[in-house]
């Protein structure tokens, strides 16, 4: 008896739609992206028995569809929407509709098989939400004090005023998050391993417990790349490119950085490290990387061993 072909589904996600399209059948729809639609459309999904169902990130608008197909336990990738613009164009895809990029994200699951979503619990996804907000309202705070430089002084009340209250809520996010942190166990054991290391502070450990699930479980050089603090080589024939950062997740590397900048002040590890860098000839940005990386090691290896800070292990 013949095996039957493995079907990959692809979902293009709008604010109002999804575009749906089933490989290697051709069959196409659209629905609105609302609860009850999605409820109606599982068992259908389900029939088919796809091999993965494929959406890309959209700032949130997927996050409705993927947490009830996960939850119905169909298997979702939830993928960059760039890597699927370069799969396309390498296809000569150069179009871009909804109902064509259904049917790119289905050709993507299939030849690319991208690894299928890991889904946050909700005390997961909660840490997740606050973390995100507290860094909504700092990116708020920080342009009301620019602004407060730059403006006319008869806006000085309301801009003082907004900056008062962004800096309340400011707090107020900071004891729910690590009131969390510290209710949940798991949470609470990776803070605690984290903030033994100088230079990571609450707030740092915070992040990475969030937005870093991985933290702990992949290897150095996976968790380098998640992160975006993996060097790739630039090289053809004779010619050797300079190495360079790419991709990533760039808010939490923008907090590894700061966390970087104190761990060059106040760790013995990476203080050693970014002056024999700098002492071999390397420009500080290069160097500053290269101790971004270190430290990303450091507190993946305490993760994955569950052991407290040692310099002397860490060197």
């Amino acid at each position: 008896m013949a095996e039957s072909t493995p079907s990959y589904i692809g979902i293009d996600v709008s604010k109002q739609w999804l575009d749906i399209f089933v490989y290697p059948t051709q069959q196409r729809w659209r629905i609105a992206n609302t609860e009850q639609e999605i409820e109606q459309l599982l068992p259908t999904l389900q029939a088919f028995q796809p091999e993965r169902i494929v959406l890309e990130a959209t700032g949130g608008y997927e996050r409705l569809v993927a947490t009830r197909l996960h939850a119905a336990g169909l298997p979702v990738a939830r993928v960059n929407p760039k890597r699927v613009r370069y799969f396309a164009r390498s296809l000569g895809i150069l179009a871009k509709t909804d109902r064509l990029d259904g049917k790119v994200l289905a050709l993507f699951g299939a030849r690319v098989q991208p690894p299928l979503t890991a889904f946050p619990s909700e005390t997961e996804q909660t840490l997740k939400l606050l973390v995100a907000r507290r860094e909504q309202l700092s990116d708020m705070l920080v342009a009301e004090q620019n602004r407060l430089q730059t403006m006319p002084e008869k806006v000085h009340a309301s801009l003082k005023e907004h900056i008062t209250w962004l800096k309340e809520k400011i707090a107020e996010l900071d004891d729910q998050i690590q009131n969390l942190v510290q209710s949940e166990p798991d949470f609470k054991e990776k803070s605690t391993l984290l903030t033994e290391v100088p230079g990571v502070g609450p707030k740092t450990a915070a992040k990475l417990i969030a937005d870093v699930p991985e933290l702990g479980k992949a290897d150095r050089k996976q968790i380098a790349a998640l992160v975006g603090v993996a060097p790739y080589n630039r090289d053809s024939g004779q010619k050797s490119g300079q190495r360079s950062i790419s991709g990533g997740r760039a808010e939490v590397r923008s907090v590894l950085y700061m966390a970087t900048l104190a761990a060059i002040r106040c760790n013995p590890v990476i203080r050693k490290l970014y002056q024999r860098l700098l002492e071999a000839g390397k420009i500080k940005k290069v160097a500053i990387v290269a101790c971004m990386r270190k430290l990303l090691t450091i507190l993946n290896a305490i993760l994955r061993h569950r052991t407290h800070w040692n310099p002397a292990s860490a060197s």
